[in-house]
């Protein structure tokens, strides 16, 4: 049963969301991002660590949330992460805006693009005619409904998850949810590794 107080996803998973892992895990894991965001660049390799600790018992699913009057420069990045999608590369992309999420001007992102291998032609063009702005602001508003007011907003299986981001308590999150929805005892994710 849902309480008040619960915030949910506005808008179900599919098939044009950026989704990393096993279609059938029992945990979806969704962040509302922004790539200029300072705590989404700390939350980017908790993230990484924990899709390696859960296996399949976890999907992430990335949705574009650019804070433009902090982050001057999350728009564009966010536009040049679906430029990379349109091209398969999705997720090279997000890593590599990531990565250096200091430096996100224009001739940055190319290089990035440069980097996952993108046709250079098309995503210049792509950012030119801000062809994915529209899908950004539709990911954005989708965020807003669902009572996201900052970045990173996860949603764990439909549910807010209101707590913090480290490692040991989204490992503890996604296995308590997995046993959830499996119905039976919980699972034992990967043995911890120090990173």
């Amino acid at each position: 049963m849902r309480s008040d107080e619960e915030a949910w996803l506005s808008r179900p998973v599919d098939q044009n969301d950026h989704i990393r892992g096993p279609a059938n895990a029992p945990v979806t894991l969704v962040e509302y991002g922004d790539f200029e965001c300072p705590y989404c660049g700390m939350a980017y390799p908790i993230l990484k660590k924990l899709e390696q600790v859960a296996g399949d018992l976890v999907r992430v699913v990335f949705r574009y949330f650019p804070l433009t009057n902090l982050h001057p420069h999350a728009e564009l990045a966010s536009e040049a992460a679906e430029s990379g999608a349109s091209q398969g590369k999705f997720w090279e992309m997000h890593d590599l805006i990531f990565e250096h999420q200091n430096r996100l001007a224009r001739a940055d992102l190319e290089g990035y693009a440069g980097r996952a291998g993108l046709d250079l032609d098309r995503f210049r063009g792509d950012l030119d005619t801000h062809r994915w702005a529209s899908k950004v602001r539709d990911h954005f508003r989708s965020g807003v409904v669902s009572g996201v007011n900052g970045t990173p907003t996860f949603f764990v299986n439909g549910r807010r998850h209101d707590g913090g981001y480290q490692l040991e308590e989204l490992v503890r999150l996604v296995t308590d949810e997995a046993a959830r929805a499996r119905g039976g005892p919980k699972p034992s994710p990967r043995s911890l590794v120090t990173p």
